[in-house]
């Protein structure tokens, strides 16, 4: 699949979520298997950038290429502007949120509000693609309800636009994350445009990731929520789609590594203060399926030194792979 000029080794994409897609999961995202990876959203409000979070958005210091950053607004000269100096930033690719379902974005009338607006819409699009000389993508939800879906209008106002890329999520702004995500309105988007169609919503697994692409004929898979506390997702789609075998899931000792790079990356990215109280929700997702988490989690969100996180990861995952010793040469036994 092709994003403007970049190619993109697998269909398997990152999606941008607040408050979990930084540049060090982002990072860790890539290394295991995402062709690319989004950034958080940001707003186009630039006075804001001025912000401690803002900031840590804004940097993309070290980071792979293709360089995507999502952009949040309502007025299209501001989003253009916000564009422009995105690029200046370092950015290759320009994601425009009209997806995003949360109430206090869409009290705003940006996110997936923007769907009721197609004037609007086509507006954004057309300012912010002539403003900069890269890539511009869209991510949409199928419509503001279900009485209302419009994801094909939306998808005929990008390409008239040049957007070169667009992502549905199959679901409309007043689902939320709500029900089961649809995919027949990604399929008819699909057959009837001529740019790269991006398929997400509840695409948790290899087997889900090959079906979705199956049924509506899409370029590219996203995956969100599936990959918190599983960044390998990445790989393991993309090892099925390719081979159509599975690839083995990191073992014990492979999945410390993997938490505990990130969270180095983490200490290394905002420094220690700020990122200890990131790190314990990403620890909660990472151990989330082991036996014990609950204790654990409990204990761990009272430390505040990265030394004293990582030495509790490091004990818990020994204790952890002991007892998986201990148990399978019982039932051997």
């Amino acid at each position: 699949m092709k994003i403007g000029s970049y190619t993109l080794k697998s269909p398997v994409i990152a999606a941008p979520m607040a408050g979990v897609t930084d540049q060090p999961f982002r990072n860790l995202c890539r290394k295991l298997g995402a062709a690319l990876a989004i950034s958080e959203m940001v707003t186009s409000d630039t006075k804001l950038w001025s912000s401690k979070k803002s900031k840590f958005r804004l940097n993309h210091a070290g980071e792979d290429s293709p360089r995507a950053v999502q952009i949040a607004g309502t007025d299209p000269k501001q989003m253009a502007y916000a564009a422009k100096m995105n690029v200046d930033l370092g950015a290759q690719i320009i994601d425009i949120n009209m997806g995003c379902p949360a109430k206090k974005v869409c009290k705003a009338a940006a996110g997936s509000a923007l769907l009721k607006d197609e004037s609007l819409v086509a507006s954004i699009l057309d300012s912010v693609v002539n403003q900069v000389d890269v890539p511009v993508t869209l991510k949409i939800r199928t419509g503001w309800d279900r009485d209302t879906r419009n994801a094909l209008k939306i998808a005929k106002i990008a390409e008239d636009s040049g957007v070169q890329a667009l992502t549905i999520h199959g679901r409309t702004r007043n689902d939320f994350f709500n029900g089961s995500a649809e995919y027949e309105t990604i399929t008819e988007v699909k057959s009837s445009v001529n740019i790269p169609i991006i398929a997400n919503g509840d695409i948790d697994s290899p087997e889900k990731a090959l079906d979705v692409l199956q049924k509506t004929g899409a370029d590219a898979v996203m995956i969100g929520r599936a990959a918190q506390g599983k960044p390998w997702i990445f790989q393991e789609i993309s090892h099925y789609l390719e081979k159509k075998t599975h690839r083995p899931s990191p073992t014990i000792p492979e999945t410390k590594n993997i938490l505990l790079e990130h969270l180095a990356s983490l200490y290394a990215f905002y420094g220690e203060q700020h990122a200890v109280r990131l790190a314990r929700k990403h620890v909660t997702w990472y151990l989330s399926s082991f036996p014990g988490a609950n204790l654990f989690r409990g204990k761990f969100n009272a430390l505040e030194s990265g030394k004293a996180q990582t030495d509790a990861v490091i004990e818990f995952m020994k204790r952890t792979e002991a007892q998986y010793i201990y148990h399978s040469q019982s039932f051997a036994a």
